[in-house]
Parts: C-alpha cells; structure tokens; sequence
C-alpha cells in the first residue's frame, strides 16, 4: 500500500494576512479556499495555477509565536528566469537572500527569498535539458 498523491503542505504563521498577501503578490499563487478548524485555527488554501497540489497556511496564536529555523524547510516553485524575477522583486521592493546561483554552463539555476515568517522560499530556473529529464537542484 502507498499514498496516491500529496494534497498539501502546511505553514504555521503568525500574521495570515501578511503571508497570503506575500505568496499573492510575490508568487502569483491563487486563493481557493479559507476556513475556520474545529479546533480554531485560521487556514487559507493557495495554489499555482495549473498545479494540483496546495500550500495551506495556518494561523493559530493559542501555540505561541512561529520560530522558523534556518534551513529547516523550504519550498521550491519553478520560474522562467531568475533574471526577470529579480526584476520583479526590485519592483516590490525585494531582493534575493541567496543567490542566483547559475549552473557553469548558465543554462540554468537557483535562488532563495525569504517570507514572512522566514521559510525560505527556493525558486528555480530549469534549461531545457533539466526540464526534459525532471532534473532538480
């Protein structure tokens, strides 16, 4: 027996409206859906257009404030140009944490932003024979 498919991940956050704004505006994720637990905590469901999987963003202050560790976690999201989404960032007044760093041929590469809470954000940009043959960082 095994698992069909991975449906979400989750993110404990301190400040919801901050962190779906972030993943809204600097990644360009939808909302679809936002409920209360039985238990109280504030969920809110973002995805990637066209992906099926979900970030689920969790606000729960009874469990105190969110401590991010460094290099605890991350997630990685796929761009086009790590250039052009520099650029992006400069217009929101942001910038890369780590990197670009780029493959020696510069076909491709890899940089990391920081949101809110402080998990790292891992953005990616594939050549052409990475993208071919599913080949991560």
């Amino acid at each position: 027996m095994r698992v069909s498919r991975l449906l979400h991940t989750r993110y404990r956050v301190d400040d919801l409206d901050r962190s779906v704004r972030f993943y809204q505006e600097i990644l360009g994720l939808d909302e679809i859906r936002r409920h209360k637990s039985p238990r109280g905590s504030e969920l809110v469901f973002l995805q990637v257009p066209g992906s099926e999987e979900t970030i689920e963003l969790c606000a729960f202050p009874a469990s105190g404030p969110v401590h991010v560790q460094a290099d605890l976690t991350h997630l990685a999201f796929e761009v086009e140009s790590l250039a052009a989404f520099a650029e992006h960032l400069a217009a929101k007044g942001l910038r890369y944490s780590d990197g670009p760093h780029y493959k020696p041929d510069g076909s491709g590469g890899f940089a990391f932003i920081d949101a809110p809470e402080g998990y790292e954000i891992e953005l990616i940009q594939r050549s052409p024979v990475a993208a071919s043959s599913n080949q991560t960082y």
